[in-house]
Parts: structure tokens; C-alpha cells; sequence
């Protein structure tokens, strides 16, 4: 038997088109940026396409926004045409006689409605991905992840209009070369190889059209691996609790973290974590990391063998936590206050606006906490944000 649900929305959005042209700071969660060239709405697949085309044909700088939650854009702001994804829709058809759910989503729609629309339909996999800001199309191109879960797990396609061969494409999961906070789409905007022959960015080679998923039919969660989550759920690793428990324990976890959007809380002003946890060989670890710093297998999500399943490790890597490197070289949460741009009060991974922090005030924070880690530790730190006429 097959069930439709998560009806698409039809988007409210002005039609594509010239219009006045908002400040990045308006567009984005660190409010820091200043005007685009010129900006333009995209309503519909037709029009994000021939917006895109439209800049490639004429030379014009393309930067293609969902929810501006991953970007920190320099205070001349950006010399080139800003369009931002504003399609919504979450089409769900979930099958019992193979116990599995297919969704399609465009790549505007915020993606925490993805997975309250899962939640809520008993679709398992997505479960602890709950709270992060952004839109859809950005999931596959960071490969997001949170709590023990990767996108990459439950990922099946993405569709997408290819820059430089200048027609739509379809990637399956597998082609698209996922890794931890990666994939072959992120790495097109600095990497030639991934981008064929070129660099693309600040806006990759391929801009997402829509995301399809499959998920397993379950109310009970995947397995929670993670083992915060494990001790807020009061649960022991491995343990299956309802989904709707584990959404509510991730937002509970993150608010406290002040990684929930609110506008009234100068916390959540942060683009999410700033750097991303480093990864290092076992021999770069023995030689770097403290005896008492944190070190967790590196598993490739990759290869799960099915929803809810273990990810293999990989031998010779270790992963090691950011936030620990950056409070033992001397950043405390706060750090830089009473600055304009200081260190989140409740997470020393997050950079944060106080309400009139310029990119250049930021950034200055970023270099001076790459630099102490980088000093006391031998690790340089990677900042997961994409830089738009910025770098560190």
C-alpha cells in the first residue's frame, strides 16, 4: 500500500527577478555582510536555473543562498548576483510492503521541517539531525551531521544543474564522494579536479535542484550511538527510544548549546560550529594531542549496510573535538568579550555576532583561535563556513 504525506507548499516568494537587494547581513544567521550586486529570488526550478545560466553566460559572480546558516561574508559584501532559493515542499510516499518511505525535497526548503515532517510520519534516520538551521540543498554538499547521524545515510540522489556542462544531472548517492563534512559538490568550489578543470566558487559546479531520501518506516530511532545524547535519553549506547525523544533531546542539547535560531539570543547569531573537528592519522594524533584529549574512531557513513546500522571505521584515523582544542589553548566560552564578535557563552566552538560585529571582526576572532591551537597543539583548525570574499 502506498501513502502520500508533506503535500508541497507552494512558495509565497515575490517572482524571480531583480529586486532591491537586501544586505548579506540580512540574509545570513551571523548578520555580518554587506550588499550584493544584485539580487534575485528563484520561486521556482525553472527560475533558479535560468538565474544561474543567466550569471554564467554574462561572467557575473554567482552565489546561490538556502538559508545562509554555513556563510560569512565580507563587509564590501559581494560583486555579483545573489539568488536565493525560496521553493518549499516535502513530497513523502511511504510504502509498508517494503517498510520504507522516499522523499523529494527542492533544495529551498528549510531542512529542520524535513525532519519534524519525518518524525511526525514515523520515518527513521533523520531523527538527530533535528534543529540544524539551513536549508535541504545544503545537507548533501556539507554531508551534515550531528549526534551520531550523517545525512549520508539516508541520502539516495541529488539533482542538480551542472555549471560547466550547462544541463540538469542526477548524482547518485554514491557519486558524489561524501566524507565528514565533505563532498565532491563542496570541494568544486576550491578544488579544479572536482570541478573540471576550474574552481567554481563561491557557489559550487553543481547547484542543487532537489534531495531525495530513503528512510525506514519506525518509531522507534536508529540506534543512538552518541554518547551525550545516550545520557540525556537516560538510555545506554545502542539503545532504540522513540523518535519523537530524540528530536526532543537534540533540540534540547542544541538549544542549550545555543545552536536553536533565536533572534533574541546573541548565541545563536553563529554560523553553527566555526571549524570542524579535526581529523589526523594515529601517528599525527600520538605526536599532537595531549594523553587526555579526546580521540574517536573515524567512521565512513558511507558504507552503512542499512538505515539505523553501525558505520564501519576507518583504520589509521582518529577524530578529535575542536571545542576541547580551542578551551585547552585558552579560549573560554565568551572569549573576546566585550568585543562585538566573541566566542559563544554556551559552546567555545561557535563565533558569534553581539549585535554590531563587522566580517572583519570576526574573522580577527577566527585567526587569533586557529593560531592559539595551531601554537599550542601543532593542529591548524579548518573553518566550516564558506568565506565569500574573505580568508583566514
Amino acid at each position: 500500500m502506498t501513502q502520500t504525506s508533506g503535500t508541497p507548499v507552494p512558495s509565497t516568494a515575490a517572482p524571480a527577478g531583480l529586486t532591491g537587494s537586501p544586505t548579506l547581513a540580512e540574509l545570513t544567521t551571523l548578520r555580518v555582510g554587506g550588499p550584493a550586486n544584485a539580487y534575485r529570488e528563484a520561486a521556482t526550478e525553472d527560475e533558479l536555473v535560468e538565474a544561474v545560466s543567466a550569471a554564467d553566460a554574462s561572467g557575473t559572480p554567482l552565489l546561490v543562498l538556502g538559508g545562509g546558516s554555513n556563510l560569512l561574508v565580507a563587509d564590501d559584501g559581494f560583486d555579483g548576483v545573489v539568488v536565493r532559493d525560496v521553493r518549499r515542499g516535502i513530497d513523502g510516499v511511504a510504502d509498508s510492503s517494503c517498510a520504507g518511505a522516499s522523499l523529494t525535497v527542492p533544495a529551498g526548503q528549510p531542512w529542520d521541517e524535513v525532519v519534524a515532517t519525518a518524525v511526525a510520519e514515523g520515518w527513521m534516520g533523520i531523527e538527530a539531525l533535528s534543529g540544524i538551521p539551513g536549508s535541504t540543498g545544503a545537507t548533501p554538499v556539507q554531508n551534515v551531521g550531528a549526534y551520531g547521524q550523517e545525512v549520508a545515510e539516508t541520502l539516495s540522489s541529488v539533482r542538480v544543474y551542472d555549471r560547466l556542462e550547462r544541463r540538469i544531472r542526477m548524482f547518485a548517492v554514491g557519486e558524489l564522494g561524501l566524507g565528514y563534512r565533505t563532498s565532491v559538490l563542496k570541494r568544486s568550489v576550491s578544488d579544479a579536479t572536482a570541478g573540471g578543470g576550474r574552481t567554481w566558487g563561491p557557489t559550487g559546479r553543481h547547484v542543487i535542484l532537489e534531495v531525495n531520501f530513503q528512510m525506514r518506516l519506525a518509531n522507534l530511532s536508529a540506534p543512538v550511538r552518541y554518547a551525550e545524547l545516550a545520557r540525556r535519553l537516560d538510555v545506554e549506547i545502542g539503545a532504540r527510544v522513540p523518535v519523537t525523544e530524540v528530536r526532543e533531546a537534540v533540540l534540547a542539547l542544541r538549544r542549550g548549546k545555543g545552536m536553536v535560531l533565536d533572534r533574541a539570543d546573541h548565541d545563536t547569531w553563529s554560523a553553527g560550529s566555526f571549524f570542524t573537528n579535526p581529523v589526523l592519522t594515529t601517528a599525527e594524533a600520538d605526536r599532537s594531542l595531549p594523553e587526555d584529549a579526546p580521540r574517536y574512531p573515524v567512521a565512513d557513513h558511507t558504507r552503512v549496510a542499512q538505515i539505523g546500522a553501525a558505520a564501519p571505521v576507518v583504520d589509521g584515523l582518529v577524530k578529535t573535538s575542536a571545542a576541547w582544542l580551542i578551551s585547552r589553548a585558552g579560549f573560554d566560552k565568551g572569549f573576546g568579550a566585550p568585543g562585538p564578535a566573541t566566542l559563544s557563552t554556551k559552546h567555545s566552538l561557535a563565533l558569534t555576532n553581539r549585535g554590531s560585529a563587522t566580517a572583519a571582526d570576526l574573522l580577527a576572532l577566527a585567526r587569533t583561535v586557529r593560531d592559539g591551537v595551531r601554537e599550542t597543539f601543532g593542529v591548524t583548525l579548518v573553518p566550516e563556513p564558506v568565506l565569500v570574499g574573505l580568508s583566514l
